[in-house]
């Protein structure tokens, strides 16, 4: 194993962005493992979004903070990779509705196990109450920094 690195070598908010990132790489990974290598972290902004009642693109563009097109574009890739669909709303046929596919619906299922999963190898590193602490204190500095809405609305977006 490596050295472990002075926490006071960088500022806590690029310590927390390396953490995010080593940890949504290692769930990456586990996604590619087991049958989803084609996924991007970058899908995930999208599928945060049709985990409810599916949007229309123009819906979809607006939470993500970006054009219609570029939300039409990254839907047509999902499409294409068979985790997302277009439907026609029960409502109103004439307007389609983005969801998530069978193989959409498997892909964040096993996500969410890989997360699982990366967090008994914490706890088990770590010990139950210092996670408990670290979990505690980034829960804290998020709200401190005004993400916590966000966070509970689903409408995280990515960095800019």
């Amino acid at each position: 194993m490596a050295e472990p690195l002075d926490p006071h070598d960088l500022d806590t908010g690029t310590l927390a962005l390396f953490v995010g990132s080593a940890a949504v790489s290692a769930v990456q990974d586990d996604l590619a493992a087991h049958g989803f290598p084609d996924l991007r972290t970058s899908h995930g902004y999208v599928f945060q979004h049709l985990l409810g009642a599916p949007p229309t693109v123009g819906e979809l563009a607006e939470k993500l903070d970006m054009t219609k097109q570029g939300a039409s574009k990254a839907v047509a890739e999902l499409e294409h990779l068979g985790y997302a669909e277009r439907v026609p709303d029960p409502d109103d046929a004439r307007v389609r509705r983005v969801t998530l596919t069978p193989r959409g619906h498997e892909a964040v299922a096993t996500a969410r196990r890989g997360r699982a999963d990366l967090e008994e190898r914490l706890r088990e590193r770590l010990g139950a109450e210092s996670l408990d602490t670290v979990r505690a204190l980034l829960a804290d500095l998020l709200d401190e920094l005004g993400g916590t809405a966000a966070v509970r609305r689903r409408e995280v977006r990515p960095p800019r």
